[in-house]
């Protein structure tokens, strides 16, 4: 009778570290699907991330580009602004488009404070 009613113990051990086993595998299973979940988020949060880095690098080379070009355009303008004629020329008085010449391509334009004017040919 000891014996049977140790085996019934037994059994019902058994009955419920069986239970345990099988919730306990219900939790694992669930813990994974949750882990695999997880990783995917990751996985797309983390393709996000790469395509955003391409943007910013993108914009940051067409940034430097811009930046390039506003630099060569500000050049241009000051080479311009130091070509643009000072004295304009009659243009049937060859006297007058001499002198304009000189006075254009004078290297230090800035230091010609002299104003003056044709009046006639030859006569300023």
């Amino acid at each position: 009778m000891k014996s049977r009613l140790r085996l019934e113990q037994l059994e019902e051990e058994l009955r419920n570290l069986k239970t345990g086993n099988a919730q306990l595998e219900r939790e694992k299973n669930k813990l994974q699907d949750d882990l695999r979940t997880a990783s995917q988020y990751i996985k797309e949060l983390e393709q996000k991330i790469y395509k955003a880095n391409l943007t910013s690098l993108e914009l940051l080379k067409q940034l430097r580009e811009a930046e390039n070009e506003i630099e060569t355009l500000r050049a241009y303008i000051v080479l311009l602004k130091q070509r643009i004629s000072v004295y304009i020329p009659v243009k049937d008085d060859q006297i007058d488009r001499k002198l304009a010449e000189y006075i254009n391509n004078y290297p230090e334009r800035s230091k010609l404070k002299i104003m003056f004017m044709r009046e006639s040919d030859g006569i300023y």
